[in-house]
């Protein structure tokens, strides 16, 4: 059997180009400052992606209050189980 030892990973070159940046990293500050610009890189991939669906027309008013009565939670396993026996 292998062991996580043996095992091979294979890192993109952005993985690889992550783990170069953080081993300079020394202190927690150095780290919340980094957690802090991921967050706002994905939060502005998330907010362009928003703009071309608002401008694109496919998110508008409606679909905004269509989400407000929404429901796209899965069930409770437990739940199910308790339905199904009626």
């Amino acid at each position: 059997m292998e062991t996580t030892a043996e095992r091979k990973t294979n890192f993109t070159p952005a993985q690889i180009e992550v783990l170069n940046a953080v081993a300079h990293l020394r202190t927690e500050e150095e780290i919340r400052g980094l957690r802090q610009a991921i967050s706002n890189y994905f939060f502005d991939l998330v907010d362009k992606e928003m703009d071309q669906l608002w401008e694109s027309g496919e998110w508008n008013e409606q679909t905004l209050e269509d989400l407000k009565t929404a429901h796209y939670r899965t069930p409770y396993k437990s739940f199910q189980k308790s339905m199904s026996k009626q």
